[in-house]
C-alpha cells in the first residue's frame, strides 16, 4: 500500500485546539519577531566587539526568524483543514523551514549553556576551546547539519502525491520511521541532560565565588543568563516532547489507549507552546547584550 493510501484515518484538529493556536501564535510571531528585530538592532548599534555568546545569539535570532515566518501560514493551515490549496511544495518547505528550525534553536540553546559553562567551570583552558571564530563554526555545522533533516520532513506525509493538510495528517510511515523518532527524541533529551547539568555545574561555581558583600555581581547576572536559558528551554519543549512520546508509542501499538484523538491535540497543543521559546529567547537576548555591554565598558575603563 503506498503513502496515499496509508494515512491514518484521524479527524480534523478540534475546534478548541484551532482557537488555542490561534490565541497562542498570533502573539507569539508579533511578540517574537519584535524581540528578533530589537535585538538584531541592539546588535548592530550598540555591540562594538563580538563574543562567543553574541555569535550564537545571531544564530539563535537567524533560525528563530525563519520558525516566525511559517507561524501565519500554520494558522492558515489549521483553517483549512484538508483544504491546504498554497501547492505541496509550498507546505513542504514551510515543514521544514518549522521543525528543522525548532531543533536548531534547541542545538545553538545548548551551545550557549555549555559556552557559559566552559569559560566559567573551566577559565584556565577555555580561551584554548573558545573564540568567535570557532563558535561560528559550530553555529555552521549546526545550520547546516539541520538543514539535512529537509530531507524527512519533504516526505511527512508520504511519496508521489498532492497536500491537502499542511502541517497535520502526516503519513502512516513517518510514524512508522523509528530512526527519525529517535533522532528528534535523542537531540532533545540528550540536550535537556547536557544543559541541565553545564548550569547546575556552573551554578555551583559561581555561588563559590560570590561576594557576601556585594551580591550584585558578574556571578549573579551570569547566574541569571544560564537559569533563564535552563527555564526556558524545559518549559517550552519538555511538553511537547513528552507527547509526542507517548502519541508515538499508541500510533504504532506498543501502548494501546481509548484517548487517541485526546492524546493526538495535547500533541497540537504542545507543539504550539514549544513555539513560545521564539519569545523567550528574547529575555535571553537581554541578558547576553546586557553583559557584552557591561564586558566591554569595563576593558575601556581598565587604563
Amino acid at each position: 500500500m503506498n503513502d496515499t493510501r496509508a494515512k491514518t484515518n484521524t479527524s480534523n484538529i478540534s475546534t478548541a485546539v484551532e482557537l488555542f493556536q490561534l490565541i497562542m501564535y498570533t502573539p507569539t510571531f508579533i511578540l517574537g519577531l519584535l524581540f528578533n528585530v530589537m535585538a538584531l538592532s541592539f546588535l548592530f548599534f550598540k555591540v562594538k566587539k563580538l563574543s562567543e555568546s553574541t555569535v550564537y545569539m545571531i544564530a539563535l535570532i537567524f533560525l528563530d526568524t525563519l520558525l516566525l515566518f511559517t507561524l501565519p501560514f500554520k494558522i492558515i493551515s489549521y483553517h483549512l483543514q484538508d483544504n491546504w490549496n498554497l501547492g505541496s511544495m509550498f507546505c513542504s518547505t514551510l515543514e521544514s523551514l518549522y521543525f528543522v528550525n525548532m531543533y536548531g534553536s534547541i542545538l545553538i540553546s545548548l551551545c550557549i549553556c555549555v559556552d557559559r559553562y566552559l569559560a566559567i567551570q573551566h577559565p584556565f583552558t577555555a580561551p584554548t576551546l573558545r573564540s568567535t571564530r570557532k563558535a561560528a563554526v559550530v553555529c555552521a555545522v549546526i545550520c547546516l547539519g539541520t538543514s539535512v533533516g529537509t530531507v524527512s520532513t519533504f516526505q511527512l506525509h508520504g511519496e508521489g502525491h498532492n497536500i491537502s493538510s499542511c502541517f497535520h495528517n502526516f503519513s502512516k510511515s513517518t510514524w512508522e520511521n523509528t530512526g527519525l523518532f529517535s533522532t528528534l527524541e535523542t537531540t532533545f533529551f540528550g540536550s535537556m541532560a547536557a544543559m541541565t547539568f553545564c548550569t547546575v555545574q556552573t551554578i555551583r561555581c559561581l555561588r563559590k565565588h560570590r561576594k557576601p558583600d556585594n551580591p550584585q555581581t558578574c556571578a549573579t547576572r551570569a547566574e541569571k543568563i544560564v537559569v533563564t536559558n535552563l527555564l526556558a528551554f524545559l518549559v517550552c519543549f519538555t511538553p511537547y516532547h513528552v507527547a509526542y512520546f507517548l502519541y508515538f508509542l499508541v500510533k504504532n501499538n506498543i501502548i494501546h489507549t481509548s484517548f487517541q484523538q485526546v492524546l493526538r491535540d495535547i500533541v497540537q497543543v504542545t507543539l504550539c507552546w514549544a513555539n513560545l521559546n521564539c519569545c523567550l529567547d528574547g529575555v535571553c537576548y537581554y541578558f547576553v547584550l546586557k553583559e557584552s555591554l557591561d564586558t566591554a565598558t569595563r576593558a575601556m575603563q581598565k587604563p
